[in-house]
């Protein structure tokens, strides 16, 4: 009779919990079981007789036979000396073997090795007669790793003879679940390599040790010069081939002692044990270019590639706790000033570095501001056609109306500006300035002339910049013809892109100028096929012809090329009555600079278009 009222009883906690408490059914199931199994076990140390030293009472024997081999989760039974007395289906599942297999044999011998020690302490406490729950891990028959909740519970199997019960879930997919997402976590999902979180963390870890030991740690963040120009030029899918080539590489660069990481985009990060002084950094630094010297193929193509580092050392000075936020911020600073130095550089950070860093945060909210406030202005410089001295354009300059500072040149925040991003609604802004001051002189009746205006590196590659053209040029009125656009030549590095962008821009009706020309990477090969009108001459050139053969060779050459491909050639920097004497012998179209005019306002250049500019 109690053994009915026992089973009715565990009958109506799984119907109840199956219905109701469902997020935690299983675990109150396998509980019940347990609790069910040892009731009957106790009941029947009176009555039992021994098969395979297990109790049995041929009252309730097909009912625990059931319960016991139907149970989802792995359930065994052992002895005092942990050996397999019985073991259900779900057990033989788990592990491979039949239960014939597994009879008498120690459930410690299919721990896996990593877990004994853990394991074992555990099945002690369950000798000494206290249920645990635990964790472990198994070995299946054909070799792979099974992971397990066990929960294990003494028992008495008969008079004076005591062993355990295991039961066990195979919790293999969610381990594994957990450890994809520790490695989302803490891993950069293309290279493999650790992410920044994890570099922060470790460089914590060693920070402490280094600390106690009084050694140095020193963070390098390494910034890939023009990345972006790769990306843009080739594609991300290239990108991402250098990338994996540089995680690669770097490996080569680090030893056991010290880490490596790719914190974010082309941005790496190191940090070593074996660097105290600025002459160990360098010697890293050596090395690390060492590995970059070798050219990397990106299927067709093959790219020399630079870096930009920063360094950060720790300090010796135990009072002064520095962390591993601190530190890597640090090398963050030190990474800026060495691309402000012109990239293919590095430098170490110091106190100095503070203030710089402020400044530059400093600008970046002044020139948002200054977007936002319209504090902007443009200056116009005339071009001078060189046989008539009549102004036949002039260039769009902008200036920064600051109103503490008063008028900043572009020098002081182009560059900022090109690097933060923030140079494509400037950049922007000038293009609807210039367009809208040309057509207002059209409209007072002054000649007809193109403005110039300089595209910067990522209005070039923006989506849709004919689309963006044509918007500015419908707002102001002004026509395509009037409006000149001049590009550098490293926008040009991406034939494909260069070409098919000049072509739109062609399409639309304004004149294409490569500025600069001369000082970039253009093949003369390659620049017969660019839809352009004119070349510019840079000023690099022009200011030593006079002194230096080579640069009056160079210009002398680009103006006779220019002609033989039937384009127009204008020389910037012009400031002596020689260099332009110089230019007209060499049957240069236009100048522009100081002999003639610096740039000046709208209202002063309207003077000049009124009384006309007549060459010295």
């Amino acid at each position: 009779m109690k053994n009915r009222l026992y089973i009715g009883g565990y009958m109506f906690i799984v119907i109840f919990v199956s219905l109701y408490v469902k997020p935690y059914a299983a675990w109150i199931c396998v509980l019940a079981s347990l609790l069910l199994l040892i009731m009957l076990f106790r009941k029947s140390e009176r009555s039992a007789t021994l098969i395979n030293g297990i109790p049995q009472d041929h009252t309730y024997l097909n009912v625990l036979d059931s319960l016991f081999e139907h149970n989802p989760n792995a359930i065994g039974i052992f002895d005092q000396e942990g050996k397999f007395i019985r073991i259900n289906m779900a057990a033989e599942t788990i592990l491979g073997y039949s239960a014939s297999e597994l009879l008498h044999q120690s459930f410690m011998s299919f721990v896996t090795q990593e877990q004994c020690e853990p394991t074992s302490s555990q099945l002690e406490h369950v000798k000494a007669g206290t249920p645990v729950t635990f964790e472990t891990a198994v070995l299946h028959k054909s070799g792979y790793r099974v992971d397990l909740n066990v929960t294990a519970v003494p028992v008495d199997l008969k008079p004076n003879a005591k062993g355990n019960i295991l039961i066990c879930q195979d919790i293999t997919e969610r381990k594994r679940g957990d450890e994809q997402v520790r490695y989302m976590a803490y891993y950069d999902d293309m290279t493999g390599l650790p992410n920044r979180r994890m570099f922060r963390d470790y460089l914590n870890e060693r920070l402490h040790q280094t600390k106690a030991l009084g050694q140095k740690i020193a963070v390098f963040y390494l910034d890939i010069d023009r990345f972006k120009l790769v990306n843009d030029s080739f594609g991300h899918d290239y990108g991402n081939m250098l990338l994996l080539q540089l995680a690669e590489r770097f490996t080569r660069a680090v030893t056991e002692n010290d880490y490596l990481a790719r914190t974010e985009g082309d941005e790496f990060a190191f940090f070593f044990t074996n660097v105290a002084n600025a002459n160990d950094a360098i010697a890293v630094i050596a090395e690390i270019n060492r590995v970059l010297e070798k050219p990397f193929l990106l299927e067709q193509y093959e790219l020399h590639i630079t870096a930009s580092i920063g360094i950060a050392i720790s300090s010796e000075d135990t009072e002064n706790v520095e962390d591993a936020e601190m530190l890597m911020k640090y090398a963050d600073i030190a990474l800026a000033r060495a691309k402000e130095k012109g990239r293919n550089d590095f430098q170490i950070f110091n106190t100095d570095m503070k203030s710089v860093s402020i400044n530059r945060l400093k600008l970046e909210n002044e020139l948002r501001r200054a977007i936002a406030g319209d504090e902007f202005m443009l200056f116009y410089q005339p071009q001078v056609d060189i046989e008539t001295g009549r102004i036949v354009g002039v260039e769009a300059l902008i200036r920064w109306n600051h109103p503490e500072r008063g008028v900043v040149s572009p020098n002081h925040f182009i560059p900022f500006a090109e690097e933060s991003g923030l140079i494509v609604p400037i950049g922007e802004w000038v293009l609807r300035a210039a367009c809208k001051q040309n057509k207002t002189w059209q409209n007072q009746g002054y000649p007809l002339m193109p403005i110039s205006v300089n595209l910067s590196m990522r209005q070039f590659f923006q989506h849709n910049l004919k689309g963006k053209i044509r918007h500015v040029l419908e707002q102001t009125g002004l026509e395509p013809q009037y409006l000149e656009l001049e590009i550098t030549e490293s926008m040009t590095m991406d034939v494909d892109h260069a070409i098919q962008s000049l072509l739109e821009l062609k399409e639309l009706g304004v004149h294409v100028s490569i500025d600069d020309f001369g000082t970039g990477y253009s093949s003369l090969y390659y620049l017969k096929k660019f839809p352009i009108d004119k070349l510019k001459i840079d000023r690099s050139f022009v200011r030593d012809i006079m002194v230096d053969p080579n640069d009056a060779a160079i210009v002398a050459t680009i103006i006779a090329m220019t002609h033989h491909l039937n384009l127009k050639v204008i020389a910037e920097g012009v400031e002596t009555e020689e260099q332009l004497h110089f230019l007209h012998q060499n049957r240069c179209n236009e100048v522009q600079g100081y002999w003639f005019s610096p740039p000046v306002n709208a209202e002063e250049l309207e003077g000049m278009l009124k009384n006309g500019v007549t060459t010295a």
